[in-house]
């Protein structure tokens, strides 16, 4: 087989842009392709040519075999890489590119088929005597039918669409009605996103670990695989943070799913970078779950620890090379991981935001003191949208250590200073798992999130001593403003204006007197709390923050201290490691005033049902004089190929609706009101 000259990338976004990353770095020009709402996207304007391939909605443009195989014919593009989703474990679109004389930077065809779909895969494990999670392998016609299989198998079940991935058209059903509502919705989501509406229903295993073995073939019969991922931390059964190794698995367990893993993909001529997936439970007994023949979104966890550039592999391959490595070249360095990074709002539920990135500034990447190394794989740019129409991820921030606990630390101060303005987005959330205990001591399942946030996120729970400190650096970071002001007054005639040294700072429900010591450089900061009877405490502080620097770096006690601020009246807001507070610093004086200003009370939205982000209505479940009751499903609202039912909160009758099926809707809009019973 010839060397690839040319790869267009059958994708969009981060994933594009990561396979142009490596097609540079081996001399190989790159075509991208771009719907309407990626005219201006990151990976249009990284790539050497760009096609346009239609409408914004992937069925029209990113799904669309012939526009993919046109733009190749256009552009003379002797290859293409799919990157992950679209037409990635498509065995027809394999086919047809090599039908056309395309190389397909991915498995042959056959590997497709028997892998890329659930059910064949499933059966296929079990014909080679792997151990496979209880369940119906047969598609299932309609809910009726479900509700029977799923009774069957016993309860708690598992919806999933056979074409399936990332997360999408999957489903927890812990009863009849669930699982009847959890198949239509898998059935619709299924279809949105893959154009194959199968469904099948495994047996919901409690307590289980997500962990998954990364395989590598070649077309010469050769396979290897590169350790394990840890992808146990997950949200709707979309994972939010991989890790590699596994803090989980011991030697005589990876080795036995690493060979497992081999001997499944040889069994399929599999020769490509793919991915087996299996549930561990709490005896580290294994069973497999799935192969995705595709690159793994979190591959990157993989080659920090390898040293291997999957996407390279697979270009090699794909050209038919013989893989350059055996199975025992291949070693383990050190830890790895990965955050998600997504355009969504944790604090409602996780639901998906769109808009403009006014501001992004990631983490610096590449080596720091300690010896870590911070890595950011993304396909946005400041002043680029989040679009409704493709999935919210806007970056992978993967953070290597030579042990856990380094790449944890690197990843919490990675994320400390990572600037994203404009829309919602989960880093507050990752901050809290990290901080989390459980997480730090590896004690998690697929469960974790549920587990943990049963009432949804509300930020992170506050630690006294980091307030403390965040109070002194907002009391200098005023009295940094104050100082300047006073310059500026101070060069106008008869304007002087004096700078008091002790200033009181109201952080959350926490009240502190800060007496700062010293003109510049390393300031000393008493901390007093007038409300408790303690001894004041004594910090060091070095800041080079200028008013108006949304970035504040510091060190307390010869500590970092990194945290995101902006300028409110008489303070600002801060947000450090999930949490956000209101603090208000303000002289002695002001502040007893302020102990007497009245609480604005927020207006009560508790009558009526707001859509929670920008989307479309698919279907309303109540009519005008319904009565509701408590968690009754009352509308699905769908955005970014996720399907989401919302549902009454209390006892109610619908006393107006106010919007119809197809309707766009911004966030907050009223869908319906709601008058007591």
């Amino acid at each position: 087989m010839s060397k690839i000259s040319k790869i267009l990338i059958a994708n969009r976004g981060e994933i594009a842009c990561r396979v142009i990353k490596t097609a540079r770095k081996m001399n190989i020009a790159t075509v991208a392709v771009y719907s309407d709402a990626d005219k201006n996207a990151l990976h249009v304007e990284m790539a050497d040519e760009a096609v346009h391939i239609g409408p914004p909605a992937a069925a029209d443009s990113y799904l669309v075999q012939d526009k993919i195989i046109a733009a190749c014919r256009e552009t003379g593009a002797d290859a293409v890489h799919p990157g992950y989703g679209f037409l990635s474990e498509n065995p027809g679109f394999a086919e047809r590119l090599k039908e056309e004389g395309i190389i397909f930077v991915g498995p042959n065809p056959h590997a497709v088929t028997a892998m890329g779909d659930k059910i064949t895969s499933k059966k296929l494990a079990q014909e080679a005597g792997v151990s496979t999670v209880p369940g119906h392998m047969g598609l299932i016609a309609d809910a009726d039918e479900a509700v029977k299989i799923s009774k069957q198998i016993g309860y708690p079940v598992m919806i999933k669409a056979s074409a399936g991935g990332g997360g999408k058209g999957m489903r927890i059903a812990w009863n009849d009605e669930e699982a009847r509502e959890g198949f239509q919705s898998s059935k619709n989501e299924a279809a949105n996103s893959f154009g194959d509406d199968r469904i099948f229903i495994e047996k919901f295993v409690t307590q289980p670990r997500h962990i998954e073995i990364q395989v590598l073939g070649d077309k010469h019969g050769n396979c290897i695989y590169l350790g394990e991922r840890e992808c146990s931390i997950q949200r709707r059964n979309q994972k939010v943070i991989e890790e590699a190794p596994s803090p989980f698995l011991d030697e005589e367990t990876r080795a036995a799913m690493g060979a497992e893993s081999v001997a499944l993909a040889k069994a399929v001529d599999y020769d490509s970078a793919g991915t087996v997936e299996f549930i561990v439970d709490g005896d580290r007994n294994f069973y497999f779950l799935e192969m995705n023949t595709r690159l793994q979104v979190e591959h990157p966890v993989t080659e920090l620890i390898t040293g291997v550039d999957l996407v390279e592999q697979m270009i090699r391959v794909a050209q038919g090379e013989k893989l350059a490595m055996a199975q025992d070249d291949v070693t383990l360095d050190g830890w790895a991981i990965e955050s998600r990074i997504y355009a969504e709002d944790p604090f409602r539920n996780f639901l998906p935001s769109i808009g403009r990135l006014t501001r992004y500034r990631p983490p610096v990447e590449g080596p720091r003191e300690n010896g870590a190394i911070v890595r950011n794989d993304t396909g946005v740019f400041e002043g680029g949208e989040i679009s409704m129409f493709y999935d919210p991820m806007i970056a992978k921030l993967c953070t290597w250590g030579p042990d856990r606990g380094v790449a944890l630390e690197a990843m919490r101060e990675a994320l400390d200073v990572f600037e994203l303005e404009g829309i919602g987005h989960n880093i507050p959330f990752l901050q809290a798992v990290y901080d989390h205990d459980r997480f730090i001591r590896g004690d998690i399942t697929t469960g974790f999130i549920a587990e943990e946030y049963p009432d949804g996120f509300t930020g992170a729970p506050e630690n006294a001593g980091r307030m403390r400190k965040l109070a002194a650096v907002a009391a200098l970071m005023h009295d940094v403003s104050e100082h300047r002001a006073a310059r500026i007054s101070g060069s106008l005639p008869n304007h002087t204006r004096h700078v008091p040294d002790m200033w009181c700072v109201e952080i959350g429900d926490k009240h502190y007197r800060a007496d700062i010591r010293g003109s510049k450089g390393l300031r000393t900061i008493v901390m007093d709390d007038p409300e408790e009877d303690k001894a004041a405490i004594e910090m060091e502080v070095l800041m080079n923050w200028k008013p108006g620097d949304p970035l504040v770096r510091a060190l307390v006690d010869n500590t970092p201290l990194n945290f995101l601020v902006a300028k409110r009246p008489e303070g600002y807001t801060i947000r450090h490691r999930g949490c956000s507070f209101c603090v208000k610093v303000r002289t002695p004086e002001a502040a007893a005033l302020a102990a007497h200003m009245p609480v604005k009370v927020a207006p009560d939205t508790s009558n009526l049902l707001l859509c929670p982000m920008p989307g479309v209505v698919v279907k309303l479940m109540v009519e005008e004089g319904d009565v509701v009751e408590d968690g009754q499903a009352l509308a699905v609202v769908e955005a970014m190929k996720m399907e989401n039912t919302l549902r009454a909160e209390k006892r109610a009758k619908v006393s107006a609706i106010k919007a119809q099926a197809g309707d766009n809707l911004a966030v907050d809009a009223v869908i319906m009101e709601f008058e007591a019973v």
